[in-house]
C-alpha cells in the first residue's frame, strides 16, 4: 500500500480523512494526488497534507494504481466520464451512495475493477464503519487494497451482493443521524425536567458512548444487555413500555426501510445519466 500511487477525485471531508488516515499508517504524501475544481481547496490540501493537487481529473489519475471517486452521487456521471478508458486501468473505489458498478463501468467506457464502499460520517474521526462490495471475479490483491484504504478511517466488512449496500446505506450510512435525533430529544427532555443544558447534554452524550462501548466489547447481544438493565417494575421497564405502546419500534423499522428504498430510487435516478 505504501508504494501505490493513489488519486482521489474530489477533495472533500471524506477524501481528506482517507488520505490523513493512510499517511498516518505510513503512506508517503507525494504518492497522493487529489483533483478538485476549487483552487482554495487545492491549496489547503497541499498545505495540510503535503499531497499533490490539481484541477484536471484525467491528469490527476494518469498512472494511478488506485482511483477513489469521492464526489457526490449527482456528480458521479461527469466525474467518471472524465476518466473514460484510462490507459493504466486502475482499481476504482467509489464512496458515493447509490451508484451501481454497471453504471460506473458504462461511464468509464469498459468493465473496470470497481469496489463500492459505503462509509459513514464517524469515518471523519477515524471511527467509522464501511461496507464493501466487489464482483466475485476481482483479484484478492485488489480487494485487499480497497479494504486497507477504508480501514484507514475505521472498520470494514464485505457484503455478498451489491443490492445489500442499499440496506447498509439505510442502517449505518444514515444511521448516525438516527442516534443524533434520539440524543437531541433526550437532551431536550432532560432540560424540560429541570437539568441545566450542559448537564443534560453531557449525560446524554456519555451515556451514548458508554452504551456503544458496552455493545462493542461484550460477547452478548444488545437484547441481552438491554434486558440486564430492565428490572421488573423499574424505571427502565416503565420507559420501554411507553416505547412499545406508542409504536416506537415499528417507526424505527419503517424509517430504515424508507431510507433503503430511497437509496434504490437514487441509484435508478442517477444511473440514467
Amino acid at each position: 500500500m505504501q508504494q501505490k500511487k493513489i488519486t482521489l477525485i474530489g477533495g472533500g471531508n471524506m477524501a481528506r480523512s482517507l488520505v490523513g488516515g493512510l499517511i498516518a499508517d505510513g503512506c508517503v504524501p507525494h504518492n497522493f494526488t487529489i483533483a478538485d475544481p476549487d483552487p482554495g481547496q487545492r491549496a489547503k490540501l497541499v498545505d495540510s497534507l503535503g499531497v499533490n493537487a490539481m484541477a484536471d481529473n484525467r491528469a490527476a489519475a494518469a498512472g494511478a494504481d488506485i482511483v477513489v471517486l469521492a464526489v457526490k452521487p449527482q456528480d458521479m456521471a461527469v466525474a467518471a466520464s472524465s476518466l473514460r478508458e484510462l490507459d493504466s486501468r486502475p482499481l476504482f473505489i467509489t464512496i458515493a451512495a447509490g451508484i451501481r458498478i454497471a453504471d460506473l463501468s458504462r461511464w468509464l467506457g469498459y468493465k473496470a475493477d470497481v469496489v463500492r464502499a459505503m462509509p459513514n460520517t464517524p469515518a471523519l474521526l477515524g471511527v467509522g464503519v464501511t461496507a464493501l462490495y466487489a464482483d466475485a471475479a476481482m483479484a484478492t490483491e485488489r480487494r485487499e487494497l480497497a479494504e486497507g484504504i477504508m480501514r484507514a478511517v475505521g472498520s470494514a466488512l464485505w457484503v455478498e451482493r451489491e443490492d445489500l449496500l442499499d440496506a447498509v446505506t439505510a442502517l449505518s450510512g444514515t444511521g448516525p443521524a438516527y442516534f443524533f435525533l434520539f440524543m437531541e430529544h433526550m437532551i431536550r427532555t432532560g432540560i424540560e425536567m429541570g437539568l441545566a443544558p450542559d448537564a443534560a447534554q453531557l449525560l446524554t452524550q456519555e451515556t451514548a458512548v458508554g452504551a456503544a462501548r458496552m455493545a462493542l466489547e461484550s460477547n452478548e447481544d444488545v437484547a441481552t444487555l438491554r434486558g440486564r438493565v430492565t428490572s421488573r417494575g423499574g424505571t427502565t421497564e416503565a420507559a420501554i413500555r411507553i416505547f412499545e405502546r406508542t409504536g416506537f419500534f415499528d417507526s424505527i423499522r419503517s424509517a430504515i426501510v424508507a431510507a433503503r428504498d430511497r437509496s434504490v430510487g437514487l441509484a435508478e435516478e442517477f444511473g440514467l445519466e
